[in-house]
C-alpha cells in the first residue's frame, strides 16, 4: 500500500467512490480521529485542579490547554490543506499521530504552566489537527451516494469520546496521578497512527487495473502483424507522452487552492459558519455554571452535559440518514439552515428556564439541534467544493472558523462578569445562531438558486468542483472506455484489411497456375504479378 500521487495528497482524476467495502474501515477511522480531536480538549480539564496546585496557578491559566488545543485544530486548516496535498492523507496522518502522542507524553515530565502550553496545547493540538482534516477528505473520496450518512456516523466520534474520555480521566487522575494520567493519555493517542494506516489512497487499485489493461494492450499491438508493430509504438508514444503531460500538470498543482473563492456558494457557506460558530458553543460552555446559580446541586449540573452528550449521539447518524434520501439531497443547504434555526430558537426559548426541569428540556432539544448542526456542516462544504477542492477548502474553513472561536465564548464570558446575568448571553448566542440561519437560507435562494435559473445550462467541468463526484467519475471512466475501444476497433480492422487482401492474392495466384500462367481471363481490369499490363483488357474467348 504505497503512497499515491504524493503531489496532490488527493485523487489526482476523478475515481467513483465505493460506497462501502474498504470505505466502512475508512470511516471507522474517521470515527475514533473525529472523537479524539473534539473530545479530547474537553476531556483535558480533568486535569485542571490539579495542575492548579502543583504549578500554582488559577483556573484561567490551566484553561489556557484546552483553548490552544482547539487554536491549533482550528487554526492550522491551511497548514494541513498544504502538506495533504503535497505528500497525501496517510502520511500526513501518521505524523499527526506521532505528534499527538509525543506531546503528552512530553507533558508528562513538564515542570511549569509553559512548558504545558508547549507540549499538551501546540503539540498535540497540531498532531490532532493532523490527523482530522485528511480524515474527512479520505471520508469524502470514499462516500459519494451514501456521504451524508458517512459524515454523520462520523461525526458521532465526538459525544460517544466525550462520554468515554472523561470517565477515564478521572479515574486515571486518581490511580496514577495527572502525570500518570497524562502519559496513558500519549498512548491512546497512538491509536491516531493505526487509524492513518488504514486510509487506503482510492485510486490505488484502479492504477494497478489499467496498467495491467494497459500493458496487455501494448503487448498485443507490439506482434509483428503487418501494420501493426508501427500502431503498437504509436500507441506507447502516446502512453508516455500523456504520462509527461500528468507530470507537469501536477508540478504546476497549487498547495492551496484559492481559486475556491469565486464560488458563490463557498463565500456565502464561510460567512454563515463564522457567524454560527460566534454563538454555537456559548450555551454549553456557560450552562453548569448557569444551573449552578439557579440553584441547581453540583452533580445535578455536571449531568446535564450527560443529556446533551446522550442526545447528541443518535441525533447526528439519524440527520445523517435524512440528509441521504433522494428528494432531500438536493435541497441539504436548507437542512442546515434549519438544524441552525432550531438551535438558535432553543438557546433564546431556554435563556428564562429557572428550574432543573426547564433546564433538562432545553438540554435534550439543544442535543438534537447540536447534533444536526454537526452532522451536516462538513457535507454541506462537500457538495459546494466537491472532492477535489475539498482539502483547500475546509483548511481555509477551519482558519476562520478560529477567529470565531476566539471571539465568541471570551467575550461571552466577559459579558457574564460584567452584567451577572446569563439570560443576556442566552439572548444574544441565541440570535447570532438565527442569523447565520436566515443567512445561508435566503443567500441561497437568492444567489444560488435563482442565477441557476437565470443562466442557460452549461457544459460539466468536474475541476470546477461542483456536480457530483460519481457523475464525473462515470464520465471519465467511460470517455476512457471510449478510447480504449477506438483503438480496438482500428487495430481490427488494420488485421481484417491484412487478411482480406492475402486471400485475393492467393485466389488471383491460383487462377493464374490453373491456366498455365498467363494473364488471367475475365471481364475487366485485374492487377497480375507475370508480366501483364496492369492496363491490359482481356477478353472472353468465343466459341
Amino acid at each position: 500500500m504505497g503512497r499515491a500521487d504524493p503531489e496532490e495528497g488527493q485523487l489526482p482524476a476523478p475515481v467513483k467512490p465505493p460506497d462501502g467495502g474498504w470505505g466502512w474501515i475508512v470511516l471507522f477511522g474517521c470515527f475514533v480521529i473525529t472523537g479524539f480531536s473534539y473530545a479530547f480538549p474537553k476531556a483535558v480539564s480533568v486535569y485542571f485542579k490539579e495542575l492548579m496546585k502543583d504549578f500554582h496557578v488559577g483556573y484561567s491559566d490551566t484553561a489556557w490547554i484546552s483553548s490552544i488545543m482547539l487554536a491549533m485544530l482550528y487554526g492550522t486548516g491551511p497548514v494541513c490543506s498544504i502538506m495533504v496535498n503535497q505528500f497525501g492523507c496517510r502520511p500526513v496522518m501518521l505524523i499527526g499521530g506521532l505528534l499527538a502522542s509525543s506531546g503528552m507524553i512530553l507533558a508528562s515530565f513538564t515542570t511549569n504552566i509553559i512548558e504545558l502550553y508547549l507540549t499538551a496545547g501546540v503539540l498535540t493540538g497540531l498532531g490532532m489537527a493532523l490527523n482530522f482534516q485528511p480524515s474527512l477528505i479520505m471520508l469524502g473520496t470514499y462516500f459519494d451516494k451514501r456521504r451524508p450518512l458517512a459524515n454523520g456516523l462520523a461525526a458521532a466520534g465526538s459525544p460517544v469520546f466525550l462520554s468515554s474520555l472523561s470517565p477515564l480521566g478521572q479515574v486515571l487522575l486518581e490511580k496514577y496521578g495527572w502525570r500518570g494520567g497524562f502519559l496513558i493519555m500519549g498512548g491512546l493517542l497512538l491509536n491516531c497512527c493505526t487509524c492513518g494506516a488504514v486510509m487506503r489512497p482510492l485510486d490505488m487499485g484502479m492504477k494497478r487495473k489499467m496498467e495491467k489493461a494497459q500493458d496487455k494492450y501494448e503487448a498485443k499491438e507490439m506482434l509483428p502483424i503487418g501494420g501493426k508493430s508501427e500502431e503498437g509504438i504509436s500507441t506507447t508514444d502516446g502512453t508516455k507522452k500523456g504520462k509527461k503531460a500528468k507530470k507537469k500538470a501536477k508540478k504546476g498543482k497549487k498547495l492551496l487552492d484559492f481559486s475556491i473563492f469565486s464560488n458563490r456558494g463557498f463565500i456565502i457557506y464561510t460567512i454563515s459558519k463564522f457567524i454560527l460558530v460566534l454563538g454555537l458553543f456559548v450555551p454549553p460552555i456557560l450552562l453548569v455554571n448557569y444551573a449552578k446559580d439557579t440553584g441547581v446541586p453540583d452533580t445535578e449540573a455536571a449531568f446535564l452535559l450527560s443529556i446533551i452528550g446522550f442526545i447528541d449521539i443518535f441525533a447526528r447518524p439519524a440527520c445523517g440518514m435524512v440528509a441521504g434520501l433522494k428528494w432531500v439531497r438536493p435541497h441539504v443547504a436548507y437542512l442546515f439552515s434549519f438544524s441552525m434555526l432550531f438551535n438558535g430558537l432553543t438557546d433564546i426559548c431556554s435563556a428564562r428556564a429557572s428550574n432543573y426541569t426547564g433546564l433538562v428540556i432545553f438540554c435534550v432539544f439543544f442535543g438534537i439541534s447540536y447534533g444536526m448542526v454537526g452532522a451536516l456542516q462538513f457535507e454541506v462544504l462537500m457538495a459546494i467544493v466537491g472532492s477535489q477542492k475539498f482539502s483547500s477548502a475546509i483548511g481555509l474553513v477551519l482558519l476562520i472558523e478560529a477567529f470565531a472561536v476566539l471571539i465568541g465564548p471570551p467575550s461571552a464570558g466577559r459579558l457574564v462578569d460584567a452584567l451577572k446575568n446569563y439570560e443576556v448571553i442566552f439572548y444574544l448566542a441565541g440570535s447570532e445562531v438565527v442569523l447565520s440561519a436566515l443567512f445561508l437560507a435566503t443567500a441561497t435562494y437568492c444567489c444560488l438558486n435563482r442565477g441557476k435559473k437565470k443562466e442557460p445550462p452549461a457544459e460539466k467541468n468536474p475541476s470546477a468542483g461542483g456536480g457530483s463526484d460519481t457523475e464525473e467519475a462515470e464520465s471519465d471512466i467511460q470517455e476512457a472506455d471510449e478510447h480504449n475501444s477506438g483503438n480496438h476497433q482500428r487495430a481490427h480492422n488494420t488485421d481484417n484489411t491484412v487478411v482480406a487482401a492475402s486471400e485475393e492474392a492467393n485466389h488471383v495466384a491460383e487462377e493464374q497456375s490453373g491456366e498455365g500462367g498467363g494473364c488471367p481471363k475475365g471481364g475487366g481490369e485485374v492487377l497480375t504479378r507475370d508480366g501483364c499490363n496492369t492496363d491490359q483488357t482481356v477478353e472472353r474467348d468465343r466459341f
